[in-house]
């Protein structure tokens, strides 16, 4: 533990070995998605060694700059040392919120659902607002976007949209967002400028492998097809080849139209229904359901995880972790990695 986190550096070299081993045994590639998701990982857990590697040379440089600047009295070592212990600082941090994600589908890509709240036509604004905001954050992380679903406001805005976030740890990192989200400010839409109070709540799900075990009972299955609609311009078939799957006994419903054919969207429905009914499988107990669901309820007012403020003045505030910051604009341009790693640090001390 040089860097004081806790990485198990060790545990990781011998899971390498592992899968190394199992690489090199003989009809390994016979089940190419087994063989596929085992290279996948031990790609993931070599870069994670690499950059713990990285970090903890990059610790021992700055401790040598700093004796030879003692010896020398060098001024230029000083501002030397503190540059590189600028970016150190800014990778250490980094390194020790991935520490965090240790959660079996933290490292997963992320289902990211946003539905309009109590609110009418300023909600539908609003979720339009989050999802920009989400697909913000996901370029400046490198991740990519698809849109799944997607159904506009009856005036302005977006009553609903699926996205899926794909990227190493795009769930990890996701998870904090699940819950009711508030915002107050003028309203755009209202010609005495009063100020208005929307909710939009949204709904994270890890995409999970099709191997996981989860039986689906056709008999459960309602299906529903419907005519694609909103963003996607040629990608999105103007046919009735959107999908719609209701889970009979549970209520789920799940929704797909982002794929050209009606078959490849029900695929890809049935893959997000059992990535719920996964989650569910998971609650044992009724009151253990919060902890998958996050903190989700009744879209409205008491229920929030998050409120955002622009009238009468600037903040966002994290009602769980009490995160705060009076820069509303950065947050909605992405920039919400605080909020994130505050939750990532929080839920580490339930």
């Amino acid at each position: 533990m040089r860097l004081g986190i806790h990485f198990d550096v060790e545990g990781i070299k011998a899971k390498i070995t592992q899968l190394e081993i199992e690489v090199s045994e003989e009809g390994f590639w016979q089940n190419i998605e087994h063989s596929q998701s085992v290279l996948k990982e031990t790609k993931r857990l070599k870069g994670k060694l690499d950059n713990y590697n990285q970090l903890a040379q990059t610790y021992e440089d700055i401790e040598t700059l700093i004796e030879m600047g003692l010896e020398d009295s060098d001024e230029d070592i000083i501002k030397e040392v503190t540059d590189t212990l600028k970016h150190f600082k800014k990778d250490y941090e980094a390194l020790r919120i991935k520490t965090l994600l240790n959660e079996p589908y933290d490292k997963n890509h992320a289902i990211l659902s946003l539905h309009a709240g109590a609110g009418g036509t300023e909600s539908c604004d609003w979720v339009a607002m989050l999802l920009r905001m989400y697909t913000r954050w996901a370029e400046l992380e490198g991740y990519k976007i698809e849109t799944l679903d997607y159904l506009d406001g009856e005036e302005a805005g977006i009553k609903s949209v699926t996205i899926q976030v794909n990227g190493e740890n795009a769930y990890g990192y996701l998870k904090s967002e699940k819950g009711v989200h508030r915002l107050v400010r003028i309203s755009p839409f209202d010609s005495s400028g009063r100020r208005h109070t929307s909710f939009a709540s949204c709904d994270v799900i890890p995409d999970i492998e099709d191997d996981v075990a989860i039986d689906i009972q056709t008999d459960d299955l309602r299906i529903d097809t419907y005519r694609s609609s909103g963003a996607g311009g040629q990608h999105v078939n103007k046919t009735d080849s959107a999908i719609r799957i209701t889970h009979l006994p549970t209520g789920i419903v799940v929704q797909c139209q982002n794929e050209r054919s009606q078959h490849k969207n029900k695929d890809r429905a049935l893959k997000m229904l059992k990535a719920k009914l996964f989650e569910l499988k998971q609650a044992q107990q009724l009151d253990k359901m919060q902890d998958i669901r996050g903190e989700q309820k009744e879209i409205g007012w008491g229920s929030q995880i998050r409120s955002y403020v622009m009238h009468p003045y600037n903040l966002v505030k994290d009602h769980r972790t009490n995160e705060e910051t009076g820069n509303v604009q950065s947050i909605m341009d992405g920039k919400i990695g605080s909020f994130i790693n505050a939750y990532l640090k929080w839920l580490s001390t339930q």
